[in-house]
């Protein structure tokens, strides 16, 4: 019956009130059974009507063929569905740290989460990444303990991992029936019942009853532990709980869905997505417990003409700010720009401003995506997750909004590329061709760069990993049809300085029968960057530009050539061509002649003063360190932690689990290359790894060692 009328509701196409919205994503550590939860909530929900299994390439979420192939989640998908009269915006996000930028600009503009954690591994090294995330955009998250059907499942210890690790304080809404091969459903602590799914119909019958006289007591403690903690922030549930009254179920969802939108606590439910039991409790507690878009704070920006800080309340009826959060090429449609609404509304033919770049475009068509299919829309509106094709010139992280009173919402952040390879197109007419695909795969992935080496004329492309780079590749040879020879990985160092350095520079030329004259005195200086272990605070920092000179006598021009001067040699290199980073340029003195100095020459004064005082003040080499964690059966930990010392690393810790050991380590990436086959020859294939970029260090010897 339920999914009957959640089809009626998709058919008739209800335009939701702001209230019965649902925009969440889900996240996880790979093969924790992300797409695999997402394929049954989109069965029980009435969107599909069979049910597709990741093993056999046939989940909807992973349309890619690499994802079929490959049987992991690459690109983050979009789907809506409808669940008792809600509208639930849902975007897969993948697992694997290679892709973090689809979790990160996913969760930067969704307002709940459900985070799937495997019964048996707890949390593992990818979800500490994406909970980080979630802190980082105070994103409201609901747990699903997932896999209670495998050896070794264990809920409470699931839960003291989150407890432990993430200082969160979980509450348990659910208790599974039996655990491993004996898992056969859940108690709701709520409604004190027990739930189970009919294995005949693929789980969509539910079977409720009472709770069995052996469980009862723990039940009972544990709904006293939902009471005792929603009771601290609640008077009303404090009294009738002190008076020895029953709590209604309704007063204690109202007060468990406001702790958890407000992060007091995280809810828990647990069951097992691949068998099919307990999905549906998970969704009612998305409805129930997750925020819709005006229950979270407001989003803020920056009013544009006065430059100052502003909030965007979501209101349909407001001036338009959304906010373009990812870019994907359609072979027929073009650029399909993702866009969350938070204030206004989008019909199909609108022009629209681009706050960044001051441009308007008009929306050709808005579409509702499901996967890789959609369908059209006349208009999307404030709370609301949209695709709108027509837009030329909108990037990752641009704003649409009012042209009248722009305000620019704040751009997404995304980590530097760390690993290189050079591609060569197989024929010279093939050139032209393969930059354009790398234009478009840079458009789409803002963690994909590409650059052409100025001495050997080689296209280099830079990405997060050797997987992000290999999926690259392959899309560029197989969706674009571009043949190209690709190198060896090469790791993407970047250069910078160790002392502070004064220095003066002048520039004389007869260029064109004219006199051309600059002079400039600046300082470059390091800037200071904490090296925190279990952040990324070490992240090499940007550089920084000032200028102190009066610019009283002196033309606006000269000072923009200066400042375009320093930042075009920050991209350039000091001696290997690698990128600068960390280092902060202060111009004292401008030397300025109005009838010989020009713009092009204080350009070139500044670029070449930049570059002889790096040179004088120490020049270092920075290389990428990695976080990495080992999971590994306990008798081949001392064989997989002297592999990992052989190549640099250095051991952090290590952690116990039911199943096996994780060594957390930090390593130099240039000697990670390989590993993963040294790692499966010592531990006869059993153990598994992750690296995610941790920080940039000084590389010892500069490039000579």
């Amino acid at each position: 019956m339920q999914r009957a009328a959640n089809c009626d509701i998709l058919a008739l196409g209800v335009v939701m009130s702001l209230k019965n919205i649902r925009n969440i994503g889900i996240i996880a550590h790979i093969d924790a059974g992300k797409t695999t939860t997402t394929e049954r909530i989109l069965y029980y929900t009435g969107k599909i009507h069979r049910i597709g299994e990741i093993d056999d390439g046939a989940a909807t979420m992973d349309w890619m063929a690499q994802e079929q192939e490959r049987g992991i989640t690459i690109q983050s998908a979009a789907t809506t569905t409808y669940w008792r009269d809600r509208q639930i915006n849902i975007i897969d996000t993948p697992g694997h740290v290679d892709f973090t930028a689809e979790v990160e600009r996913s969760l930067r503009v969704l307002d709940g989460a459900v985070a799937v954690i495997c019964a048996v591994g707890g949390v593992q090294p990818q979800t500490e990444t994406v909970w980080r995330q979630a802190d980082e955009y105070h994103v409201p998250r609901l747990c699903f303990v997932n896999k209670m059907d495998r050896t070794g499942a264990d809920f409470f210890a699931a839960m003291d991992d989150v407890k432990q690790k993430f200082g969160a304080q979980p509450l348990a809404l659910q208790l599974p029936i039996g655990s491993e091969n004996a898992f056969e459903g859940v108690v709701d602590l709520l409604r004190m019942k027990e739930y189970r799914f009919d294995p005949a119909d693929e789980g969509e019958t539910v079977i409720e009853s009472d709770i069995d006289a052996s469980r009862l007591e723990e039940a009972k403690a544990w709904r006293e532990k939902i009471i005792d903690a929603t009771s601290s922030y609640n008077d009303e549930i404090a009294e009738l709980f002190l008076s020895g009254e029953e709590v209604p179920l309704e007063l204690l969802q109202k007060e468990i869905r406001r702790c958890t939108i407000e992060r007091l606590f995280v809810p828990f439910l647990c069951g097992s997505a691949r068998k099919n039991c307990a999905v549906q409790p998970l969704i009612d507690a998305i409805v129930d417990y997750l925020p819709a878009p005006d229950e979270v704070p407001a989003a803020s920006g920056i009013q544009v003409k006065k430059q100052e800080k502003v909030s965007i309340p979501c209101k349909v009826e407001g001036p338009l700010s959304a906010l373009v959060f990812k870019i994907q090429y359609e072979r027929e449609a073009g650029s399909l720009c993702y866009v969350r609404v938070y204030s206004g509304k989008i019909k199909a033919g609108d022009q629209v401003f681009n706050v960044g770049k001051k441009k308007r475009e008009r929306v050709g068509r808005i579409l509702r995506m499901h996967s890789n299919k959609s369908e059209a829309l006349d208009s999307v509106s404030a709370g609301d997750i949209a695709v709108l094709i027509g837009l030329k010139l909108a990037q990752t992280g641009d704003t649409l909004g009012n042209e009248g009173v722009p305000v620019l919402l704040e751009n997404l952040s995304f980590p530097q590329p760390v690993i290189s390879v050079a591609l060569e197109p197989e024929t010279l007419s093939e050139r032209d061709k393969l930059k354009e695909t790398l234009e478009i795969l840079s458009k789409e992935d803002p963690t994909f760069t590409f650059r052409e080496d100025a001495e050997t004329g080689q296209l280099l492309i830079s990405g997060m990993g050797e997987l992000h780079l290999e999926v690259l590749v392959t899309r560029m040879k197989e969706d674009f049809k571009v043949a190209a020879r690709v190198g060896n990985p090469q790791v993407t160092y970047r250069e910078s300085v160790g002392c502070e350095i004064s220095h003066s520079e002048n520039y004389s030329k007869v260029l064109g029968g004219k006199e051309q004259t600059a002079g400039i005195t600046l300082s470059v200086s390091p800037i200071a960057t904490e090296t925190n272990e279990g952040d990324h605070a070490g992240s090499a920092p940007d550089n920084t530009y000032t200028c102190t000179v009066s610019k009283s006598g002196i033309p606006d021009e000269i000072f923009d050539a200066v400042q375009n001067g320093i930042c075009n040699s920050f991209a350039a290199g000091i001696r290997y061509g690698y990128p600068c980073t960390g280092i902060a340029v202060r111009v004292s003195a401008i030397d300025y002649n109005e009838l010989t100095s020009t713009p092009f020459a204080f350009e070139a004064c500044a670029a070449a003063a930049f570059e002889n005082a790096c040179e004088k003040a120490d020049p270092q080499v920075l290389e990428p360190v990695m976080s990495v964690d080992i999971v590994c059966p306990k008798e081949f930990v001392g064989d997989a932690m002297s592999l990992l010392t052989q190549r640099g690393g250095i051991i952090q810790s290590l952690e116990s689990k039911t199943s096996a050991e994780i060594v957390h380590a930090q390593a130099p990436m240039a000697k990670m290359f390989g590993f993963s086959t040294g790692l499966r020859s010592v531990t006869q294939g059993r153990a598994s790894f992750s690296m995610e970029f941790c920080r940039f260090q000084v590389k010892s010897g500069g490039l000579g060692l």
